[in-house]
């Protein structure tokens, strides 16, 4: 897009569905800020507590491929405001539940909804953006991650503690419903240029997969956001409740604290990486991947420290630091997907590697961490985190062996 009229629109669409993506982590973080008073409220064990984050998680990734295979193949901006309305609707839901069977099944509901959307719209920005800015425009668009999450931790503290757990979902699910109108309308710049045939030919699933197995660069980028999920998943959900144990913080103030701290460590974090990776990769082709690896190493030992010190100020700096350099990953790694992927396989190559880093992350790190946290202790069962971000680190840098060439591949 090469006009002013293309610019334009183009930074109309990254601003919407950045904004939505906001609205997609608030949602879903708005639920951990809560958990002490959920816990409490309905007297849960935190094994209970991790499966309303692995239910969700579970419904999430089993959805994603459906969603995958629709997007491909139809409006992707209609098919993501469906998705839009439909978790706003549930977290909503979330609000009026009167027992633990009714909130976990509001959740699940929350996660086919985030499924819709998840999958179509990394694609969808990146087509609205040249190859050589893709690095910078998807780390703005996922600076939604470190931003909707603190705001998710703060909003449903503070709303949390001042009106109840209930009333938190209620509030924090209205706006969705409000931004799904404009996503519908929104253009979608595949079938704007090439027509409403532009897809690729029907595949069936079994082929399809097949395909996406042999792009080396492609499993090694998705294995290493799978354990970055497995650690980062684990830590969102019980970092709130890490600080209250461990620290005697209060539920509004210890949410407030780390969403503050993950929205500055994000923020940096995300765009430093995004600047980064396109820095390093017009000299190299393995530059995106070679800052993914790097900020996995540098995070691991923070996470340690932050976890094991007895001392709040230490464990605050440390959490600072691992942020900052994990998030480094956000742009690069998903630029790598996009650009490994041709064009009318990117839905579906987004939807397989939600399931996958769920299905081998954060669907189950929640519910481990409960059980090992019902036997061992919170603290003690959390550092299984940065083992698994050391292993995200080698997956990354063993698909610097083979991006290059996949990248031609994708290029045709």
């Amino acid at each position: 897009m090469d006009s002013e009229k293309g610019r334009n629109q183009a930074r109309y669409a990254l601003t919407l569905l950045l904004a939505v993506n906001l609205l997609n982590y608030i949602d879903r973080q708005a639920l951990y800020a809560v958990f002490p008073l959920i816990k409490s409220d309905l007297n849960l064990s935190d094994t209970a507590l991790g499966l309303l984050g692995s239910a969700f998680m579970l419904c999430y990734m089993l959805a994603a491929p459906l969603f995958g295979r629709l997007g491909d193949r139809m409006n992707r901006a209609r098919l993501a405001a469906g998705g839009l309305a439909l978790w706003s609707l549930a977290t909503m839901l979330s609000g009026m539940a009167s027992s633990y069977r009714m909130l976990l099944a509001a959740r699940a509901l929350v996660g086919v909804g985030e499924a819709s959307y998840g999958t179509v719209s990394p694609g969808l920005v990146a087509d609205f953006f040249p190859r050589e800015r893709r690095g910078r425009m998807m780390s703005l668009f996922f600076l939604a991650i470190p931003v909707g999450s603190a705001m998710g931790y703060i909003l449903g503290g503070q709303l949390g503690q001042a009106f109840g757990w209930q009333r938190a979902f209620l509030l924090v699910g209205l706006p969705g419903l409000i931004l799904a109108v404009p996503l519908f309308s929104l253009s979608d710049p595949r079938t704007t240029r090439m027509g409403p045939a532009s897809p690729l030919p029907r595949e069936r699933i079994l082929p399809e997969l097949f395909r996406f197995m042999t792009n080396r660069s492609y499993i090694n980028a998705t294995l290493s956001m799978a354990a970055m999920t497995f650690a980062l998943g684990g830590l969102a959900q019980w970092a709130p409740s890490f600080l209250q144990r461990s620290f005697g913080l209060e539920v509004a103030r210890g949410n407030t604290i780390f969403g503050m701290i993950t929205v500055v460590a994000g923020i940096l974090g995300t765009l430093a990486g995004g600047w980064l990776g396109d820095r390093l990769q017009r000299r190299t082709p393995v530059g995106y991947l070679q800052v993914s690896a790097a900020g996995f190493l540098l995070g691991a030992p923070m996470m340690v420290l932050a976890l094991t010190t007895s001392n709040l100020t230490l464990c605050l700096a440390a959490i600072f630091a691992a942020e900052l350099f994990l998030f480094l990953n956000t742009g690069p790694l998903n630029t790598v997907l996009v650009n490994v992927v041709v064009p009318g396989r990117r839905a579906m190559g987004f939807a397989i590697n939600i399931f996958a880093i769920h299905a081998l992350g954060d669907a189950i790190s929640p519910a481990i961490i409960g059980i090992l946290s019902d036997r061992w202790g919170l603290s003690a069962s959390l550092l299984i985190t940065p083992l698994a971000v050391l292993v995200a680190a080698g997956f990354a840098l063993l698909g610097c062996r083979y991006v290059a060439e996949d990248q031609r591949m994708a290029d045709g």
